[in-house]
């Protein structure tokens, strides 16, 4: 995918579930959530890419910050990553964006790295909520600022639709995080569950590990459910936009489902052949059928 800014052009070679920066999005809005979009997929990268230590993480995170907070000040970044800070410091004085959303992923970043230095795992569902709250829900209510969309009732909505895509996300991933260590099932509901770390290896089928799956899938469908009305509210391209967001998590819940939630030994992944699908399904929403 090739993200183009005004100042600045990146080529992001992650998979993505969903739609960035498409064509759907408003012309003169691209640019400024293309920037977005790389200031997050930076800061992930240095947390989760390559082969660095994790202090040597937690330092580049902590100049990377500095930077943001710099430009947003009015003053000159770093230059150690001018593909970022170039176009972003334009972005935020245009929108007026609030910084605090950006440091809050910067926060969930280092808080990645944190944990998956320690081996430290998410004792409760509501702990992992908390992670959403930083690491997803910043970048849909900063989408919402770029369209003048402020008030709370929009914001909490938007909130439930990125914690859903960041727990489907989680769900889905299974089987490439368990092989790197990092662990988003709660230890609360293994427990619940009654399910082993050994239980997640590819190579075994658990019930217990069924089930608990199936709750978590059965959670992230509810979540999105409750947010999915305010694309419908959104108008013209940018709530066909998030109609497809919203559809293609769902769309994913199904493909969990249809691997019998089983994802520690199959991953699912969206196909080109699941557009039409999804034009279909966005087609069709109505606020008084979510």
């Amino acid at each position: 995918m090739t993200l183009k800014t005004k100042n600045a052009t990146q080529t992001v070679d992650h998979y993505e579930n969903f739609p960035v920066a498409s064509w759907l999005c408003p012309a003169h809005l691209r640019p400024a959530i293309a920037v977005i979009y790389w200031f997050a997929r930076t800061g992930d990268d240095i947390a989760d890419e390559g082969s660095a230590p994790p202090q040597e993480r937690l330092d580049a995170l902590s100049r990377f910050r500095q930077d943001l907070l710099n430009i947003a000040a009015g003053q000159s970044h770093s230059g150690q990553w001018p593909q970022v800070f170039d176009p972003l410091q334009p972005v935020l004085d245009c929108f007026s964006l609030p910084v605090p959303l950006l440091t809050q992923l910067l926060d969930a970043f280092e808080q990645d790295v944190r944990y998956t230095a320690a081996g430290q795992r998410y004792q409760t569902d509501e702990e992992l909520h908390d992670y959403c709250s930083r690491s997803a829900n910043p970048v849909g209510r900063l989408l919402l600022n770029l369209y003048g969309i402020r008030d709370e009732a929009s914001l909490a909505q938007s909130d439930q639709i990125c914690t859903a895509l960041q727990l489907i996300n989680f769900w889905q991933d299974i089987s490439v995080d368990v092989a790197r260590d990092r662990w988003y099932p709660s230890v609360q509901s293994m427990q619940a569950f009654g399910v082993k770390d050994g239980d997640l290896l590819p190579s075994i089928q658990s019930e217990n590990a069924t089930r608990m799956v199936a709750a978590y899938a059965a959670a992230a469908r509810d979540s999105m459910l409750k947010g999915a009305s305010l694309a419908c509210r959104i108008p013209g391209r940018a709530g066909w936009e998030l109609r497809l967001v919203v559809q293609g998590g769902l769309r994913i819940l199904d493909k969990i489902e249809s691997l019998h939630f089983a994802t520690w030994r199959t991953r699912p992944k969206l196909h080109w052949t699941d557009g039409p699908l999804l034009l279909w399904r966005a087609w069709r929403m109505k606020p008084t059928t979510l």
